[in-house]
């Protein structure tokens, strides 16, 4: 993010503007909260644990971003609803919700995966994105954003990310419906990034022979970033993309991405 400040000045298209992003201490939701922060927006962020919430909240700051932090494990109710609640009793609005927070427990095939891991899946990778929306929609007034992030593999399950991918696939599908649900006054799209080097993806991307063998199924020879996905995703929250939604754009690279 560093680099983008060095090679150009970044809009400011969210000053006024309330975000909450899940899973967002680290990684690519960290990062999408360090851009719109950077944006002049108001950034809400959460995680399972206060103590990456504490941390990531200093960080901002020190960046001179406005920022409050909530632990929200995005499968627990309460939490859900508390989350939106003390937006609201601070804000008084929700502007943009990035929908981040996923889970891979396993990478076992699909025929083998127990259950209860079958449901994990489902409940944080797509049930609680529905949720969490459930509660916010009625805040979130004309002009408002949903921008959910999916992932290149739903386009392209791999063995280790079969049951994953499905989930990944089923925001394309979600992000449709609720687009149509939404209008006019709320637009949602998707994001689908590449692989990145994040410590989610670090089973993939610490491993030399499958990174370059990631890298090579690009047309650009390299991994995205976080702030390659954070850009995206600021195009679409913003009101540059007021004419667009219901749509799913892939930040890979140009790997494949066909279903």
């Amino acid at each position: 993010m560093e680099d983008l400040k060095k090679n150009k000045s970044i809009p400011k298209r969210f000053v006024g503007k309330v975000v909450i992003i899940t899973a967002s201490t680290q990684g690519i939701g960290f990062g999408i909260a360090q851009r719109l922060g950077q944006e002049g927006a108001s950034i809400v962020i959460s995680s399972r644990k206060q103590k990456n919430v504490d941390e990531a909240v200093e960080k901002l700051k020190s960046k001179g971003i406005e920022v409050s932090g909530l632990v929200c494990h995005v499968s627990n109710k309460e939490q859900r609803k508390s989350l939106i609640e003390k937006t609201i009793q601070k804000y008084g609005t929700i502007d943009v919700i990035v929908s981040n927070a996923a889970a891979n427990p396993s990478v076992d095939p699909i025929l083998e995966m127990k259950e209860p891991v079958l449901d994990k899946l489902w409940d944080i990778n797509v049930k609680a994105s529905i949720l969490l929306l459930q509660d916010a929609a009625p805040y979130m007034k004309s002009g408002s954003s949903v921008v959910i992030i999916s992932s290149i593999a739903g386009y392209q399950p791999s063995p280790a990310l079969s049951m994953y991918s499905v989930t990944k696939t089923a925001l394309f599908g979600l992000t449709k419906a609720l687009a149509a649900e939404m209008a006019p006054d709320t637009r949602v799209n998707c994001v689908a990034p590449g692989f990145v080097s994040t410590h989610f993806a670090s089973f993939l991307t610490d491993n030399d022979d499958i990174r370059k063998g990631l890298k090579a199924k690009t047309m650009l020879n390299r991994l995205g970033t976080t702030e390659d996905m954070a850009a995206a995703t600021a195009f679409l929250a913003s009101d540059d993309a007021s004419y667009i939604t219901g749509e799913t754009v892939v930040v890979a690279g140009g790997m494949q991405s066909r279903l």
